[in-house]
């Protein structure tokens, strides 16, 4: 018999390791290189299925009306595909939000909440679609969704959407929330933001692996500078956690990280953080919890 709920499904964050810009397409997307990294913190979400066909989101998001939630608009996206293939309308979800991520902390929260919606949705309707079917579903709703389904530490190319999966650090975070929200679009318009880093390889990437701490020095994040002009509190989270380590923005901003080779060394600094920061601790994750709970093995 077919499941009609699912709950307590994770939808972790992401840090990105290195971001670089390499150039720019005619339709003005960036291209980037970056190496994506799950860590074990994040939103978590509950699915029960409707008697009839409507998507509801039970939960309210402050700043994110339901129509425009990624959650949203990717299940009813899944929806008109199980139309499109079986021929007929899977039912409705209530999905409800556990929110922990932040809006404009680069973390993904947004994309990881649709990628888990995906994977969820999936498997209560018996959709059959593969893992490179719900990217690709994914992908024109967010560059950051295909990663998430992915499931896996990931260099990156192109939009976002090219992967290929890498080894990553076994190392624990502490993330700083700056208490800002960087919009990603003021960061890719900046006159100042760098555009043409040289492009790199993955061997360039393993090869700044040296030790447990040796892989965040590897290359830079490009939007940092242009993030940190713009919004003061970031510029000084970085500044204060690079007094810990080698600190550096995730995403487009606004949270910062810095890597450490036990818990211990991540309490004790978690412990120093300024009382007017929101501060977090996470390990760093092989493999997306959405996986294992679904018993996903293919891509």
């Amino acid at each position: 018999m077919a499941q009609s709920f699912l709950h307590d499904c994770p939808a972790p964050a992401k840090l990105n390791l290195f971001l670089h810009v390499t150039g720019r397409r005619p339709d003005g997307y960036h291209l980037l290189q970056s190496v994506f990294q799950l860590i074990d913190h994040g939103d978590t979400l509950h699915f029960d299925l409707r008697d009839d066909e409507r998507i509801v989101r039970t939960s309210d998001v402050p700043g994110v009306p339901e129509e425009q939630d990624l959650i949203v608009r990717a299940l009813r996206a899944l929806q008109a595909e199980c139309l499109k293939r079986h021929g007929r309308l899977p039912p409705g979800i209530d999905v409800a939000i556990d929110k922990r991520l932040p809006m404009g902390g680069g973390l993904g929260g947004g994309s990881s909440d649709a990628a888990t919606a995906l994977m969820a949705a999936n498997h209560l309707w018996q959709a059959g679609l593969g893992t490179a079917d719900l990217m690709a579903l994914g992908l024109p709703l967010g560059a950051d969704i295909p990663f998430f389904l992915f499931g896996e530490t990931a260099f990156a190319e192109g939009v976002g959407e090219r992967l290929q999966a890498v080894a990553g650090p076994d190392v624990w975070y502490v993330v700083v929330e700056p208490g800002v929200a960087v919009p990603t679009v003021a960061i890719f318009t900046a006159d100042d933001l760098t555009r043409d880093s040289k492009p790199i390889t993955i061997a360039d990437f393993s090869r700044g692996h040296i030790g447990s701490q040796g892989l965040i020095g590897f290359g830079k994040n490009d939007l940092q500078d242009v993030a940190a002009r713009l919004f003061p509190p970031v510029a000084q989270a970085i500044e204060w956690l690079g007094h810990h380590g080698a600190a550096r923005m995730t995403g487009s901003g606004a949270c910062v990280f810095c890597a450490f080779s036990s818990e211990q060394e991540a309490d004790r600094v978690l412990k120093q953080v300024p009382g007017r920061w929101k501060a977090w601790k996470a390990k760093a994750l092989t493999k997306h919890p959405m996986k294992t709970l679904l018993q996903i093995n293919e891509l």
